[in-house]
């Protein structure tokens, strides 16, 4: 069905090009600046972007926009000439609005993960329309000398536009590493998912229900293509999912693998949730039917509303949905379907909520022994559920863990620290947490507490520092020194905590200057050798942000740091070689002295083959350093 439809749009093209042809000059011409008139005008009415792209996306809008007044001017003259340029202005348009539809519509993860390919993307419309406007001839077609001059606006902001390289959001790009990393123990690890959840608008049901749709397009358009970027959007897919209380066994890959090919489940015997088929369907107030599992997961992360009409819920009671439970069974029985295995899950804690209040009120007691235990358990707690965590927070426990911070027993000291860490795991908790003025004595524990304690109060500066005042107050307090310690002394998980905060930190500014002159480049370059760390991306990432200070520069600027990166190219994983590529391209745009001592270390050839079959943006990467290394061989040698 869908080769004949495309093989009718391609005979309807072709009528119309033949339509076309047939035309005079001037109706040609008048035709061309109609239809794109009309891409404008349905570019403007495409709606809202996704979070990732939304600036660029607003800015193209508005620079199409710049062009409406004189196409309406030259609508209305009896010109026929510029038919070669309304032709590439209508091409360029319609790239344009292709690219704004899938920034408005496509998959959040896939448009996070391929940020710096979108950007390329946006650079190749700009500069398709800069040639169309260049070719315009305004005497001919009559245009005034005011709509020419918002032309010539157009095209310097384009040529500002193209200039622009690397947009890259390197809070994104570090919070998208250790979201796709494997290994979940870390306490920071959480806290980045989290936050990404947040940036990328992936936190409701409706919100994963309207993402796994967009994933299942991008699936079926890329037909088994690039398997291991799919597998990448799957991976957080999933993450997101438990966030929000989904079972991951419920997510799209999974459930698609439990479906008969050959059988189509009806629609109505699917849960509006997980879209898997339900096996103990109930009836909610609003009349809505949903897996029981599912349904009571969305209650017990605080949810007041039915997922799908978002109506308040009058009352929280599941009825069984007796009739529609006996039509699935006897539609399995009909169609040779066998039902998924359920796992009974036991459901919260009923008594769960006394437990956290008593515990909070504990946490202010006068025995040590009873604080003690009241802090332990609250610890644990606020690491189960987002529930827990609001509860914990509104029930006054924030300014207790607080209080115990300061207290001289490193036992309370860990938990305490960790109960906040958990806590701050919650957006509105971390400026909760920083109300309190809790970071002078997170910093300290970090310099003097005991190692574990250590290893919590740098994920817990990694989380507070997603808040842009705190990553000024952590540096202005001393807290850059003492992570920069634990890289170097301290234990694998201590190290990769740290990392991972001093990332965030020197997003900053005026921490990449603390962070060099606390010493950081040597320890950073003993992480890259360690293989047992497994940090070698998120290492490359935080280098290539201090390679941006001059100082960094010139620490990193040695040539055993450019043999590593050389080595890196040559027999690193894709992501490796991308990342170090990256430094290189960052240190060499500044030193032509170390493209060519990479060029020594045999770099060209490993460059080409990252160019032709790396990573998306290592191909970029490798393509921007040879033709740094095509331009430094021509230029004599400084001297």
């Amino acid at each position: 069905m869908s080769i004949k439809m495309e093989t009718a749009n391609e005979h309807e093209g072709e009528d119309q090009a033949s339509e076309e042809d047939q035309m005079s000059p001037r109706a040609h011409s008048h035709e061309l600046v109609r239809q794109i008139i009309a891409i404008i005008e349905s570019t403007k009415a495409i709606g809202e972007y996704r979070k990732t792209q939304r600036k660029e996306c607003h800015n193209l809008v508005r620079r199409l926009k710049l062009l409406s007044p004189i196409l309406e001017e030259i609508q209305e003259t009896d010109a026929d000439a510029g038919i070669d340029c309304f032709k590439m202005l209508k091409a360029a348009f319609q790239s344009a609005n292709k690219l704004l539809k899938l920034c408005h519509a496509g998959s959040k993860i896939y448009l996070a993960l391929e940020s710096e390919g979108m950007m390329v993307k946006f650079h190749d419309v700009y500069e398709k329309i800069s040639r169309a406007v260049e070719g315009m001839p305004y005497d001919e077609l009559g245009v005034s000398e005011e709509e020419r001059e918002q032309v010539e606006l157009l095209r310097v902001q384009l040529r500002r536009a193209k200039k622009r390289t690397d947009t890259q959001d390197m809070e994104l790009t570090m919070d998208l590493m250790v979201a796709l990393s494997t290994n979940n123990e870390r306490n920071a690890d959480s806290a980045s998912v989290e936050r990404l959840a947040s940036k990328l608008d992936l936190r409701t049901v409706e919100e994963l229900d309207m993402e796994t749709l967009a994933i299942g397009k991008l699936v079926k358009e890329r037909r088994g293509h690039c398997a291991e970027n799919t597998q990448q959007i799957m991976l957080l897919l999933n993450k997101f999912k438990r966030l929000a209380g989904l079972a991951e066994d419920r997510s799209m890959p999974k459930y698609l693998e439990r479906r008969h090919p050959s059988v189509e489940i009806p629609h109505e015997f699917l849960c509006p949730i997980t879209l898997g088929i339900m096996i103990d369907p109930v009836i909610v107030s609003t009349g809505q039917t949903y897996e029981r599992e599912s349904i009571q997961q969305w209650l017990d992360s605080n949810n007041q509303s039915c997922p799908k009409t978002g109506q308040i819920l009058t009352h929280f009671s599941l009825a069984p949905n007796f009739a529609l439970k006996t039509m699935i069974l006897q539609w399995c029985e009909n169609n040779n379907f066998q039902l998924p295995d359920k796992e009974i899950e036991p459901y919260a804690d009923p008594d769960q909520n006394p437990k956290i209040l008593s515990s909070v009120k504990t946490l202010y007691s006068s025995k040590l022994n009873e604080q003690r235990d009241a802090v332990k358990k609250i610890r644990m707690l606020s690491k189960e559920s987002q529930e827990n965590r609001i509860l914990i927070a509104n029930s006054g426990g924030i300014p207790a863990l607080v209080q115990l911070l300061s207290y001289p027993d490193s036992k309370i000291q860990e938990h305490a620290v960790t109960g906040l860490l958990n806590l701050s795991i919650e957006e509105s908790n971390k400026k909760l947490i920083s109300k309190e003025d809790a970071i002078p004595a997170i910093v300290e524990i970090l310099q003097k507490g005991r190692v574990s304690a250590q290893e919590n109060s740098a994920a817990a500066l990694f989380s507070l520092s997603m808040l842009d005042e705190n990553k000024v107050k952590i540096g202005c307090l001393n807290g850059i020194p003492p992570l920069v310690d634990l890289i170097r002394d301290g234990t694998i998980r201590g190290k990769k905590d740290a990392i991972t905060a001093l990332f965030n930190l020197c997003l900053n500014h005026s921490n990449k200057a603390k962070a060099i002159e606390a010493g950081i480049v040597k320890p950073l370059l003993k992480v890259l050798e360690d293989q047992k760390l497994d940090m070698v991306n998120e290492t490359l990432s935080l280098l290539l942000i201090l390679a941006s200070n001059p100082e960094g520069r010139l620490e990193l600027g040695q040539l055993p740091f450019i043999k590593t990166l050389v080595s890196l190219i040559r027999e690193g994983t894709p992501k490796n070689k991308e990342c170090a590529t990256a430094v290189l391209v960052e240190l060499g745009s500044n030193n032509r002295n170390l493209i060519l001592a990479a060029l020594q270390y045999g770099v060209y050839d490993y460059l080409v083959e990252v160019a032709n079959s790396g990573t998306e943006r290592g191909q970029r990467k490798a393509n921007s350093m040879l033709r740094l290394m095509s331009k430094a061989e021509q230029i004599p040698p400084s001297t």
